[in-house]
Order: C-alpha cells, then structure tokens, then sequence
C-alpha cells in the first residue's frame, strides 16, 4: 500500500510535510496519538518503533486501552445518483449493497 509502512505489526500513514521537509508517520489502529517524524525511511522507522513503545507504555502505566476498537460500522454520504448506481450494481451481482460496499472497499484498500 502506498504511504502506509507497518512498524511492529502496526499500520501507520507518511506524509509529508513541505513545511519542515521531514516526512510524518501516523498510526492508525491507536486510541490516541503516536506520530513521528524523520528526513528519511530508516529515520521514520526507527522513530516510530520510539514514538510507539513510549505510547504502549504510557497507556499501560495509566490502564489506558491503546487500541481503537472499531465496530464494523460507519455512515457514508454520497451523491443520490452514485447511491443509486451502486444499488443497481449490487443488484446485478446478486449481492446487497452492504456486501458490494464492503468487497469494492476490501479491494482499494488492498490495491491502495
């Protein structure tokens, strides 16, 4: 996946940041923030292992749940006529609009 690099089994995003010219990592499982920044991947790596120890660790000495718990549940609001278009399409593959959701989301999110 492009921008997104795994640091001890957690996804993070990179970016970066034109202002300071340092690329910005951001987990995105966390029930907090953990970010980190570095000039270079090595860097961003080596920063993030930092930045997520330290946060694990004052979760832990605060009995603070350190993972967001998601629910498999969300709202989307798109144009009446692309709702429309994906309800034919869900239709057509014999699949309710949950499911065809749920697949073509699976897909970009593999391919992204």
């Amino acid at each position: 996946m492009n921008n997104v690099m795994e640091i001890e089994g957690q996804k993070a995003v990179v970016t970066f940041d034109p202002e300071i010219g340092m690329f910005r990592g951001e987990f995105v499982s966390l029930s907090g923030g953990a970010d980190f920044y570095a000039t270079s991947v090595e860097g961003l790596e080596k920063e993030g292992r930092t930045s997520l120890r330290a946060y694990l660790e004052t979760c832990a000495e605060n009995g603070i749940e350190p993972f967001r718990n998601f629910s498999g549940k969300f709202n989307v609001r798109i144009e009446a006529t692309l709702h429309a278009a994906a309800v034919t399409a869900a239709k057509a593959e014999q699949k309710s609009l949950n499911e065809w959701v749920g697949e073509a989301i699976a897909r970009a999110a593999q391919s992204g």
